[in-house]
């Protein structure tokens, strides 16, 4: 039996090629690793998307130079990593199951959402397969159980945003896992599987998910998530130079941080762990060493703002109707269309006569959303936006922030704000252009000052 378990996900940056396998898998080992999930190698994501999207508009020629060139990268790190003839035909006959998939995807120019799902769960899958030998030519005493995520991972019938089902996962993993001191597992992040059987997405970045899923299964002592950065910084350090490491921050600053921006983690990454109170910790393939980031329920530390976070391509949208006066369940139904077109709103502000909301810019071809909304009123959208947040601590009771943040924007201008809804954020929405120099500013006022 393991003294810890300790459930390790990689990203697609520490499977890019086999030295990065062979780096990630001694971090594992290091680690004791009970379960170790892994992205795609880096790229071919992206790569299964264009096959996708090149089939559906009838090219073939450029579909076969996609599969070729997704082919060449893996078995260029299979011949790097293995000799084992059976991991080649094991990947040959996945490779031949793609270049089927696409062919049917040509033959009718659509993708359903079910065919998608199968597509882009090659990526992971191709990649497992890989990395376990990697693993195994790093440390041939160690016992290496490549399992299948979708055996462990069931979810809901909704194709490419598919809905955990957390009680048969949980009887899953605990049917499927023997945890012991010199085996490890090693399965995928991002794919599911229905009941009925059908592969399922979490959607991207659900890799991150899959891994919080998995920890939360099998009561984890520790969910690790290693990418190509070492840790959580204060800001983007290719917008503010005066960025630096956070080694330590609660579940609700990070949770703030992924919901408004932050690259490092999914927005739902955290809620599996929260729930079971498994601390995160977040580090750098590529610096094994480095101090990293921990997440946890209770942190020593509480600044006032711990973070900045930014979100850009962002529009401003308003609805404005005489209608709203003294109306009564008006912003509820407002609400109930944007739930039902399933589109989260970040900031609202209201007047008399009308309500702003900040969403994604691509929502303003949602033609469908327009259309209902134009029902209570008349809609315009304000573009070129960039929301950014402010993550810290006692936000709502701490006198003189106001002043201070506006005093230090100067000149810029701030077209929405929102505060209240919680103790840990104060979002303000500003012109695209603007975005980088009030980080910049906001940075050097409340987080390099103060320290």
């Amino acid at each position: 039996m393991a003294d810890q378990i300790i459930v390790s996900k990689f990203g697609g940056s520490s499977m890019a090629d086999e030295a990065a396998m062979e780096r990630s898998a001694k971090i594992a080992q290091r680690q004791n690793s009970s379960i170790v999930l892994v992205s795609a190698t880096y790229g071919t994501t992206d790569k299964l998307v264009e096959l996708i999207k090149t089939a559906e508009q009838g090219n073939w020629n450029g579909c076969e130079k996609l599969l070729f060139t997704i082919r060449e990268k893996h078995f260029d790190i299979f011949h790097k990593a293995s000799n084992n003839t059976d991991i080649g035909d094991q990947l040959k006959k996945m490779l031949r199951e793609l270049e089927t998939l696409a062919k049917g995807v040509f033959l009718l120019q659509e993708c359903s959402d079910k065919a998608r799902d199968q597509v882009l769960s090659f990526g992971e899958r191709m990649s497992s397969l890989l990395f376990a030998q990697a693993f195994k030519k790093s440390f041939p005493d160690k016992e290496v159980i490549l399992t299948d995520a979708r055996d462990i991972i069931v979810t809901d019938e909704q194709h490419t945003k598919a809905r955990p089902q957390l009680e048969l996962i949980e009887r899953k993993a605990h049917e499927h896992f023997d945890f012991k001191n010199n085996r490890v597992y090693i399965s995928q992040g991002f794919i599911g599987k229905t009941e009925s059987g059908s592969t399922t997405t979490l959607g991207r970045g659900g890799s991150d998910y899959s891994a919080a899923l998995f920890a939360q299964a099998v009561n984890a002592d520790v969910l690790e998530i290693w990418t190509d950065v070492a840790g959580i910084a204060s800001t983007d350090p290719r917008i503010c130079k005066g960025a630096r490491p956070i080694h330590e921050i609660s579940y609700d600053e990070a949770s703030e941080m992924a919901q408004y921006g932050a690259k490092i983690l999914h927005p739902t990454t955290l809620v599996p762990a929260m729930q079971k109170n498994i601390p995160v910790f977040v580090g750098s393939s590529y610096e094994g060493d480095a101090k990293g980031t921990w997440i946890k329920q209770k942190v020593e530390e509480k600044p006032l703002i711990r973070a900045l976070a930014t979100r850009s391509d962002q529009a401003l949208l308003t609805i404005r109707t005489p209608k709203m006066l003294n109306a009564v369940g008006f912003m509820g139904n407002i609400f109930n269309v944007f739930s039902s077109h399933q589109i989260s709103v970040d900031c609202v502000t209201t007047s008399e006569i009308s309500v702003s909301v900040s969403i994604d810019r691509s929502m303003m071809e949602h033609k469908a959303l327009v259309k209902d909304l134009e029902a209570f009123g008349e809609v315009s959208f304000e573009t070129g936006q960039a929301l950014i947040s402010l993550i810290g601590n006692k936000i709502l009771s701490t006198p003189g922030l106001a002043r201070d943040l506006f005093n230090s924007l100067g000149d810029i201008n701030v077209r929405m704000m929102c505060l209240g809804a919680s103790a840990h954020n104060f979002n303000l929405l500003v012109d695209e252009k603007d975005c980088n120099t009030a980080v910049q500013r906001l940075h050097e006022k409340f987080i390099e000052a103060c320290q």
